[in-house]
């Protein structure tokens, strides 16, 4: 048989790749701490799953549900982007929901990209990006991320003839990998550019509501003119620890909420009706234990930077995000590093450049998993001789 060339070019899933040396190491007898992968350990509060429950027994939600979501979610979505961000969205025309954000992000290529266009994609980034162009048979532009810019790509260092060619700008803030943020004045920048050149701008906000030392990040649709040529993609798997119900959203642009729900309604059945119903108890219900979570998510933010530092290694600690982006040490690859740490610790930690070449040079760790295997994976590292 011949598979498809796209399937030839595709690399492993970086997050898969993880799970796999997690599991070796396991099938050797070795204790694994891993911070390596972004899965909330807290678990869904009760309230939402009690909705679940509840809608779980109604049989009008055990049939196929509408590619652009329940009513009542998409109002949903609606009245909380209206309390967080003061942004004012039509549910039926600018809110569609999503089988978990990933699904929206993999899909939105598809609505743009003919072979040869371009998107303009950060580096280092979250892989589907790039991966969505590549199935949309288009090509990526990488923007780099770097410190010295505060982690923000040069919107203005693009050339004229790459930018001709961009059909569409990723953006992320809060950033994953790196935990940097953007204010409003970066996305009217980003707004400016994407008008000037007919670019449509993706941003993806999954970590707006993982905050640390009082913090609020923005929406990027709080921009003045961000209606006018981009949408956000959300998810309630962090903010709410629902990450494996799969559910998220699409709101902005009616146009492109139009195009992404026309791909979706011939590729999925969209999401179902009883994890919408959980969703809308999510967004309408007691918030709180969204401070809740993000203290605890800071005081493993606080125990994690200060380990590092008495390693050696150079980070700033993020002010939201679930992650914290460290350097390695002079002389070292970020796969240098990380292995040392797997076979030395057996602790796993995420190389840099697996996001991109720009991150080359820095590892990330993820807040996610339960204190006392934060604390065992930091005594761990604490036990290794300093390295820089």
């Amino acid at each position: 048989m011949r598979f498809a060339d796209r399937i030839e070019k595709l690399p492993p899933y970086l997050f898969a790749q993880i799970s796999k040396k997690v599991a070796a190491k396991k099938a050797q007898g070795i204790d694994v701490v891993s911070f390596g992968i972004g899965d909330p350990d807290l678990p869904t509060p009760p309230h939402i799953i009690d909705a679940l429950c509840v809608a779980a027994r109604e049989p009008a939600n055990h049939r196929y549900p509408e590619t652009e979501g329940l009513p009542d979610f998409r109002r949903a979505v609606a009245g909380w982007y209206e309390r967080r961000f003061g942004v004012t969205l039509d549910p039926d025309k600018e809110v569609l929901s999503l089988i978990g954000s990933k699904e929206g992000i993999g899909h939105i290529a598809l609505c743009f990209i003919d072979p040869g266009d371009v998107a303009l994609v950060p580096d280092p980034a979250y892989p589907v990006y790039e991966i969505g162009t590549m199935f949309a048979a288009g090509e990526t532009y990488k923007l780099p991320l770097t410190e010295a810019n505060g982690f923000l790509p040069d919107l203005d260092a693009v050339p004229l003839d790459v930018a001709s060619r961009a059909k569409l700008l990723w953006l992320n803030y809060p950033n994953n990998p790196t935990g940097a943020v953007a204010d409003i004045g970066f996305f009217e920048r980003a707004v400016h550019f994407a008008m000037r050149h007919d670019i449509a701008i993706c941003h993806d906000g999954p970590y707006s509501e993982v905050t640390y030392d009082e913090y609020v990040p923005p929406s990027f649709l709080q921009a003045k003119g961000a209606m006018d040529v981009g949408i956000e993609f959300h998810s309630l798997s962090k903010s709410y620890n629902m990450t494996g119900w799969r559910i998220g959203m699409a709101v902005g642009n009616p146009r492109i909420i139009d195009a992404l729900m026309r791909v979706k309604s011939n590729l999925d059945s969209g999401a179902a009706q009883a994890i919408q119903r959980m969703a809308i108890a999510a967004l309408e219900g007691p918030q709180d234990t969204i401070e809740e979570h993000n203290a605890i998510y800071q005081r493993r933010r606080d125990k994690v930077v200060d380990a590092l530092r008495k390693l050696g290694l150079q980070v700033t600690p993020p002010k939201a995000s679930l992650y914290v982006w460290a350097k390695v040490p002079v002389g070292m690859t970020s796969a240098q590093f990380a292995e040392r740490l797997l076979d030395e610790a057996a602790v796993i930690v995420t190389p840099g450049n697996g996001y991109g070449p720009h991150g080359e040079g820095y590892v990330r760790l993820s807040l996610t998993l339960p204190d006392d295997r934060v604390d065992e994976g930091l005594r761990r590292i604490a036990a290794l001789p300093a390295l820089a």
